[in-house]
């Protein structure tokens, strides 16, 4: 079955992450339509290699072609319009920059892996239940329900405006006539009449005003009780989501539902300050002793500015965290001279606003490093803020030319620390630029999530755990000192976040099995996963007992031999992987004599041996394993050929297969026969 068609049969919820990373960058239709020959291409190779991605971009324009031809016959007007759009966005988009729509395919298809590893998983981790508190979806619902209340409240004080603006112009009409009349024609009975109506027309036009001030003053309290409360409370918990997310933890949403907030409220508080404009014109043509407004307006006004000051600045958001695209799994670890790119967005998206805000990318601006390591960025640093560029219309701006480049200290010479020291580093990437709109001047600032820098690939293993170990323990944005004394992590969420690093960059996440595995390894004991807490140093520092490495580094290098040499095997789940030996012969003791499983070696750095049982003429059960094979003998021979192909010198010297079975008791060329290669390997 096609990863598609798994897709396809999830549940409702995990179908709608899968909709949040479809737009017109890659829309779902050819996603549905070229489904088997899009998961055939290497995606991720193409990524890296301008060349391939370009064979590719043109492969792809010629399967949209045939697709077209197909549906031209059926008179399918609908999919005739859309693929004729998609074949113009992709020889348009992407002919100048084909590694581009390469990087953006295999995200998606490594997104759906992980969401199909997530539904998978029996139960849900602490940290992801937190992200799906009913609790949250339920100020979700009444932040928007507020929203739209406040809207409808400053438009019907829009009508109240205009009732006075009406009121006061009748009264300036009837106040001048009489004005204008001989002094003998004013002392008739009339006319006097005529002033005291005009005395209960001011009296009106007092209440009317005080009124309009007082709603006025009821809108701007309610917008200041929600940004206080619960949209900066809803914006928090976007930020953290995306630190989850950053980490290999489900997709975050949300950020065009606060864009469509922050657009309205921005609206609102410019209509109550055209409102507080208005009211100073009819205050320059009639004001009278106890008129409210020139002792109410200029507070309601400094209110309304002090709102859209905060609700701007709250406003610019890092949309996409910095990544190097090389490295899409790898979000926040930045190398030296090479490219990453980083997404903003200004979620007040006013159309006056579009291509006139320019935002300036610095390093470590304002803030001083743990170390002497400093950099500059170097490449376009300066970009305007559009809705063009943006597949759903967003005012953003992209950069995706920044190579950070390291200075030479004042000795002359680079910093030079030990390669923990470099990866615990932590520094940070910010923008600033300055908004002008209605005559207020506007200055913003925000910054990614803590990066660190590397000069070598060989550090990028220690960086990732750097960054890891950081967004799982903190939501504070800004804390570069975190390493100087960085905190324990609870080992139920830690393991959690462990499992993702599977489901997000192997397609398949781990079973509390195999998290029970790596809880012993870990503690070295069986613990309670709620209550223990794990420090840094034994995460990343220390080495495993009797081993020359660390659990990171070990768990890291199988990562590895599963993305290059493995995966298909790990993604049917026929790699059990983590299980000690003395659990693997309590798994294998009472089975079939030939039933073997697979398991990553504790002893060798990405390797992976198999073992099986055997039993002896007077009925003992024997186990055999084998040595453990890595990415060498990996290279040179795909592993399930190995298992098809390996023999071992029976009775009478006959060499035979010993392996028969796929714990539990799965026929192994069943199991492993789609993956075998054509020809037998003696």
């Amino acid at each position: 079955m096609s990863q598609w068609s798994q897709v396809q049969q999830l549940e409702i919820k995990f179908l709608e992450q899968v909709d949040q990373f479809y737009d017109d960058n890659f829309p779902m239709e050819i996603r549905h339509l070229l489904a088997q020959w899009i998961e055939s291409q290497d995606w991720e190779a193409a990524a890296n290699n301008e060349a391939m991605a370009m064979i590719l971009l043109q492969n792809l324009i010629i399967q949209v072609d045939e697709q077209l031809d197909r549906v031209s016959q059926e008179k399918n007007l609908l999919l005739i319009h859309n693929l004729k759009r998609v074949r113009k966005l992709l020889q348009g988009k992407y002919h100048g920059n084909p590694m581009h729509i390469a990087v953006i395919i295999s995200n998606c298809l490594r997104e759906e892996r992980r969401i199909l590893a997530a539904a998978s998983m029996p139960v849900q981790g602490p940290l992801e239940k937190s992200l799906q508190n009913s609790v949250v979806s339920e100020r979700q619902r009444n932040v928007e329900h507020k929203v739209s209340a406040i809207k409808n409240s400053a438009q019907m004080t829009d009508q109240d405006v205009k009732y006075l603006e009406d009121l006061q112009e009748e009264f300036d009409f009837r106040y001048k006539t009489i004005q204008s009349l001989e002094q003998n024609d004013k002392n008739s009975a009339l006319i006097k009449q005529e002033m005291l109506a005009l005395q209960a027309m001011l009296n009106t036009l007092d209440y009317k005003r005080k009124e309009v001030l007082s709603k006025i003053g009821r809108v701007i309290h309610e917008i200041d009780m929600l940004m206080s409360n619960m949209l900066t409370e809803e914006l928090l918990d976007w930020k953290r989501r995306q630190q989850i997310a950053c980490i290999g933890g489900p997709l975050h949403g949300g950020l065009d539902q606060l864009q469509n907030c922050f657009t309205l409220l921005a609206e609102s508080l410019f209509q109550v300050r055209r409102q507080l404009e208005k009211l100073d014109e009819l205050l320059t043509r009639l004001t009278y002793d106890g008129d409210p407004i020139p002792v109410q307006r200029p507070q309601l006004l400094e209110k309304v500015n002090f709102l859209l000051y905060n609700l701007f600045r709250n406003s610019f958001v890092v949309e996409r965290q910095p990544c190097m695209p090389t490295h899409p799994q790898r979000p926040m670890v930045l190398k030296t001279l090479i490219q990453f790119t980083v997404k903003l967005r200004l979620l007040i998206k006013l159309p006056e606003l579009n291509y006139q805000i320019r935002v300036k990318a610095t390093i470590d601006k304002n803030v001083s490093t743990v170390s002497n390591r400093r950099f500059v960025l170097c490449g376009t640093h300066v970009k305007a803020m559009n809705m063009d560029e943006s597949a759903n219309g967003s005012l953003s701006v992209e950069f995706r030319h920044l190579q950070p480049k390291e200075m030479k200290t004042s000795a002359g010479s680079k910093g030079n620390e030990g390669p923990h020291m470099v990866t615990e580093e932590l520094h940070s990437i910010s923008f600033e630029t300055q908004v002008c709109l209605y005559g207020l001047t506007i200055n913003l600032e925000t910054s990614s999530l803590p990066v660190v820098m590397i000069s070598n690939v060989s550090q990028l293993p220690n960086a990732w755990a750097s960054i890891i170990w950081y967004n799982l323990s903190t939501n504070d944005p800004q804390n570069l000192s975190f390493f100087n004394n960085p905190p324990a992590a609870t080992l139920s969420q830690l393991l959690e976040v462990l499992s993702w690093q599977f489901s997000s960059y192997v397609g398949r996440g781990l079973n509390s099995e195999q998290l029970n595995m790596l809880a012993e390894k870990l503690t070295g004991q069986q613990v309670s996963y709620n209550d223990y807490q794990l420090s840094w140093a034994k995460f990343c520092k220390e080495h495993l007992p009797g081993k020359s490495f660390t659990f990171w580094v070990w768990l890291e290098a199988i990562l590895d031999l599963i993305k290059k040499h493995i995966l298909p095997l790990w993604i049917d789940g026929y790699v059990m992987g983590f299980v000690s030996k003395e659990k693997e012969r309590i798994l294998l003791k009472d089975k079939t004599p030939g039933t073997f499983l697979l398991r990553f070696s504790e002893s060798n750095l990405g390797g992976i041996t198999f073992t099986w049982v055997d039993q002896l003429e007077n009925g003992d059960v024997t186990f055999h394993s084998v040595e453990p094979y890595n990415k060498g003998r990996l290279s040179a021979l795909p592993f399930a050929d190995i298992l098809r192909d390996y023999k071992v010198i029976m009775a009478d010297n006959v060499p035979e297969n010993p392996l028969k079975y796929l714990y539990p008791d799965i026929p192994k060329d069943k199991a492993f026969g789609k993956h075998y290669s054509c020809q037998p390997n003696e």
